[in-house]
């Protein structure tokens, strides 16, 4: 069995805008980082584009920071797109892939995100799940500043 996470998110905004803040540098990195952590955009390396690799610093709460790096896999605009992530930079072949679509729904656009998560427990399956949340509220903000 394949253990997965799926988010599904409705934006009341064109794909078009809804892609942009999903995909730009200066806009990944506030929505990945949430309103309780930061990437700052100079630790950020994020071109979106099949075969480039990515890395970010998160910047956590308590003072630390959290690694990220992964690799796009797929780049379909504005409709899909893959990358990996892990934040074990010295294993990045350990890195999971997230694939995030996007499909017009009337005037809006539903985002879905699906995660690989093997060897999750249900737990933090769930606590995935819930940040995953958190920074789709962020990336709604995002969007609304766009449009």
């Amino acid at each position: 069995m394949t253990q997965e996470i799926t988010v599904v998110r409705t934006f009341d905004a064109p794909r078009e805008l809804v892609w942009d803040a999903a995909t730009k540098a200066e806009n990944f990195a506030v929505w990945f980082g949430t309103e309780a952590v930061s990437v700052p955009l100079e630790t950020l390396v994020w071109d979106a584009a099949a075969g480039h690799r990515w890395s970010a610093i998160m910047q956590l709460p308590d003072g630390s920071t959290k690694p990220w790096v992964g690799e796009f896999v797929e780049v379909d605009p504005p409709s899909r797109f893959i990358f990996t992530l892990t934040d074990v930079p010295e294993a990045p072949e350990d890195a999971t892939p997230v694939t995030i679509t996007l499909v017009s729904v009337g005037e809006g656009t539903e985002l879905t995100l699906t995660q690989l998560a093997p060897g999750f427990s249900p737990e933090q399956l769930e606590g995935l799940k819930a940040g995953y949340g958190a920074f789709l509220d962020t990336m709604e903000r995002v969007v609304a500043s766009l449009g």
